[in-house]
């Protein structure tokens, strides 16, 4: 079941690098559901190196897509840990899919923080290029890949916040989260990081 979003209030927080950050938060949102469901312009694949499929949210994605996304990936010649590629949707409600090859968990002295950074970034950037508005990522890397929840969450909310106070394209940024525990922990991230609470989940078609 997909809950609903829960945006974090606005509020002035002042000038960041040149850039009123007001109004920032009103586009990060932070969601618990199935990402091959929303209606968005395009959703962000936790895809392997060679982008032809596998466990876990990639399988789901690439099981929603049907064949047309595999056939359309393997011409792409896979994709390096950090970057991304982008493809059609197919039969997802998503017109886009953004591919992005997460770092696999080594303890955390081999530049996890930074390779998991840069598929945020380079998802987004490429989303800005193609004229995206509406973006919706999943928790790279924290499923079979062992990063850890609680980390990756704050290097997503950081990563989105920097990007959308300097991008004027994104209407709305979407933090998928699966399960309750994995909704709260990105909550925490955003109140930690942007230093405001987002107000209580609530349940599709509820209050």
């Amino acid at each position: 079941m997909i809950l609903e979003g829960t945006p974090c209030p606005r509020k002035d927080v002042g000038l960041e690098g040149g850039v009123r950050s007001e109004g920032m938060l009103d586009r990060l949102e932070i969601v618990e559901g199935d990402i091959t469901r929303l209606q968005v312009d395009a959703i962000v694949n936790a895809a392997n190196t060679s982008l032809l499929g596998g466990g876990g949210v990639d399988g789901a994605i690439h099981r929603a897509a049907g064949p047309g996304l595999l056939e359309e990936c393997q011409k792409l010649g896979g994709c390096p840990t950090g970057e991304a590629r982008i493809t059609g949707g197919y039969r997802l409600p998503s017109r886009w899919v953004i591919h992005t090859v997460g770092p696999i968990w080594r303890g955390g002295d081999h530049g996890e923080d930074d390779l998991l950074g840069n598929c945020y970034r380079n998802s987004l950037a490429l989303a800005e290029q193609q004229g995206i508005k509406t973006i919706a990522f999943p928790a790279i890397s924290t499923g079979a890949y062992g990063f850890p929840t609680d980390r990756a969450a704050r290097i997503a909310v950081r990563v989105v916040k920097r990007f959308l106070e300097h991008s004027t394209t994104l209407e709305r940024v979407m933090l998928v989260a699966f399960g309750k525990a994995a909704y709260e922990t990105y909550q925490e991230a955003v109140e930690e990081i942007a230093g405001y609470s987002c107000p209580p989940r609530n349940k599709e078609g509820s209050g």
